[in-house]
């Protein structure tokens, strides 16, 4: 059973991030570590984010999961989107954003 984050003090989760969560299989926990200790991070595809990653998988089947947060204020997150990308992105390229994600950011 899945059980939806709610919203505190320190994050704010969109609706978008809560189906992709079910989606892609990432919990709550997962998406605070990835912001709080990301690996790399990248400035996001929609104007204010931030866009930061972990990677994810074993050595043989690597993957990495990405997460697009706002900031509000000095302490407050929104969690905009979460997905897992298969394989290793490359660093400075632009993030690798699957297509269905990327035309429900634009609706947004």
């Amino acid at each position: 059973m899945y059980k939806k984050p709610k919203n505190d003090d320190k994050y704010q989760w969109t609706n978008h991030v809560v189906g992709k969560m079910l989606y892609y299989r990432i919990s709550e926990s997962l998406v605070k570590r990835v912001v709080r200790f990301p690996k790399r991070t990248e400035t996001g595809v929609a104007p204010d984010t931030i866009a930061c990653m972990q990677s994810t998988g074993s050595k043989n089947r690597p993957s990495e999961v990405w997460t697009m947060y706002q900031s509000i204020g000095e302490k407050k997150k929104k969690i905009i989107s979460a997905w897992r990308y298969p394989g290793v992105s490359k660093v400075g390229e632009p993030i690798p954003i699957p297509e269905e994600i990327l035309n429900e950011l634009t609706e947004l």
